[in-house]
């Protein structure tokens, strides 16, 4: 259906300007889910200040080592960090507000304390050094910061970068201006933004071939229909469900499977700053868990640390962020008695549109269209490609792609009403997807999006580096781990030093998943017919070394 988009209510129009234009909209199918939602709705309060109708106040809603907040308290804290924002930092509705931190129950408190200021959630990972957190400020425009505190020094420095960040203001502190003390300060009486549905909640930024950051605009109608689709079809959430997962908030399918989707249901989640194999298996037991929310990476490592007492209590296992091999699936199940759900979902969708099915999950395969979702396997001229024959994955629904301020990617993911996901994939004859591999130059390395174009900018501002090309090399362990191919200005530095330096180079410069694995050096780099790096014979070439 052709919708109308409702005028902002916004004081900063920053965000309504930064929309691309309708006609490169992806096509919508949101009567059904848009008829739920009144033209005017803020979805902090629909997902969180329900609950208080609920009758959920008392009950647990957010958890930590030594740390319970109920859903009361939740609203209590979100209420006066919204209070803050307006009445100490000076946020006007539709301003940008840039969170940094480890997932935490205060992390949690801001995002929903953002929204309810009337502001627009930028949430971040706390592994993104300075050159990466300017580039979001500058992007985004953003002016206000509310940043843990241990990791304050790098957004500091990157506001020198980015002088458009006019204020920062740090929690987990006891600073007489941190957050907790102007929230000690404030009535807690605030008076919630009353945005209409078609203002942006919440800027998400994802990594793409360029190596440039770039931004997903989302509504809050938009949130609303997430977890109403993924919560109703797929993770069917109650008051019993304790959930744990490994994403971060800063990743949209952290922040649906850890936050959203859980207060919507009146669940409890569990918030952990890290989480590893090696801990996790005591956290399911400590503090109940019913609900995984984790990629395969963490099944994989986790098949020879837990045994079947310890997944008793656990109704449901969800994965995402890389393609779930069968034979994880497999072992999983066999260990456990549990089987996995595959979801497959984007930054640009904001969450999952491809579930695999609950009664049958066909061991690898990424399952069904969600319902209000509609995917497709198209070949080269957007013909839906036939059962078994591989081609690129399209999908569109009550969701769909909107970039800021950047209309060639967004011709590029959006073609013919349909967003292009990236991923090529092919149907069986029985409807079910099944993923083949990555359309573009992403590297996906334990659910990391890995730019190596954006690897290859930094490591060529090394005085040692002439050239240099990064490509994806699988891994058992991750999934695919960065390789960077390096053309030396000096043949002779070619070694182990010069490797550990690049490295230690790039993890200075970048988030420290990013880093290439292995440097390889080459005399030259293989060339297409065009003169371009020829990323498939590097790809070729990896056995040889």
């Amino acid at each position: 259906m052709e919708f109308g988009l409702a005028p902002s209510v916004y004081e900063d129009g920053f965000a309504r300007a930064s929309l691309p234009p309708l006609a490169l909209w992806p096509r919508l199918e949101i009567k059904a889910l848009g008829e739920r939602y009144p033209a005017v709705v803020n979805a902090a309060v629909e997902i969180l200040d329900r609950a208080l109708e609920r009758g959920f106040g008392a009950e647990p809603c957010l958890r930590a080592p030594g740390v319970t907040w109920s859903y009361a308290e939740l609203i209590d804290r979100s209420n006066r960090i919204a209070e803050v924002l307006r009445r100490d930092l000076g946020l006007k509705s539709g301003g940008r507000v840039l969170l940094r931190g480890v997932n935490s129950p205060m992390l949690a408190a801001c995002w929903f304390g953002v929204l309810k200021a009337g502001g627009i959630a930028v949430t971040t990972m706390p592994l993104l050094r300075v050159r990466e957190l300017s580039e979001i400020l500058d992007k985004a425009r953003i002016e206000i910061a509310l940043c843990e505190a241990q990791f304050e020094a790098d957004l500091e420095a990157a506001r020198i970068r980015a002088p458009v960040l006019s204020t920062i203001c740090a929690f987990l502190t006891a600073a007489p201006d941190g957050l907790e003390a102007r929230m000690a300060a404030a009535s807690g009486r605030c008076e919630t933004f009353a945005p209409s549905r078609d203002d942006v909640a919440l800027i998400a930024f994802t990594s793409g071939t360029t190596g440039k950051p770039k931004a997903t605009l989302h509504f809050h109608r938009d949130v609303l229909a997430i977890v109403d689709t993924v919560g109703e079809h797929v993770t069917r959430f109650s008051p019993k469900d304790v959930v744990v997962g490994s994403a971060p908030l800063g990743f949209t399918y952290g922040l649906g499977s850890l936050l959203l989707l859980p207060i919507r249901r009146g669940a409890c989640s569990v918030l952990m700053p890290r989480l590893s194999a090696e801990i996790l298996p005591g956290i399911i037991r400590d503090f109940g868990v019913t609900a995984l929310m984790i990629g395969p990476t963490l099944y994989r490592a986790l098949l020879p640390e837990i045994g079947r007492a310890d997944v008793a209590g656990i109704r449901l296992c969800c994965s995402s962020g890389e393609a779930l091999p069968g034979a994880v699936y497999e072992a999983w199940r066999a260990k456990t008695g549990l089987s996995i759900r595959n979801l497959l979902g984007s930054t640009e969708m904001l969450h999952a549109f491809v579930a695999a099915d609950e009664t049958d999950p066909s061991p690898g395969s990424l399952g069904r269209a969600l319902p209000g979702y509609e995917v497709e396997v198209f070949d080269e001229t957007m013909s839906a490609a036939p059962a078994h024959a591989v081609g690129r994955l399209g999908v569109r629904g009550p969701t769909g792609c909107r970039y800021l301020n950047d209309l060639r990617q967004q011709r590029k993911y959006v073609v013919e009403g349909w967003n292009l996901t990236g991923d090529s994939a092919w149907r069986d004859e029985d409807g079910i997807f099944w993923h083949h591999a990555r359309t573009d130059e992403i590297i996906v390395s334990s659910g990391y999006n890995i730019s190596g174009i954006e690897i290859e900018n930094v490591l060529l501002e090394h005085p040692d580096v002439h050239a240099c090309a990064v490509v994806g090399a699988p891994d058992e362990a991750r999934g695919a781990i960065p390789v960077a191919f390096v053309v030396p200005v000096r043949a002779a530095r070619a070694g182990p030093e010069l490797e550990l330096a690049l490295q230690e180079f790039v993890k200075r410069q970048l988030a420290p998943y990013k880093y290439p694995r292995a440097v390889l050096f080459l005399d030259s780099l293989p060339l297409t017919q065009t003169g371009k790096v020829s990323r498939a014979k590097l790809r070729d070439a990896l056995g040889e070394f």
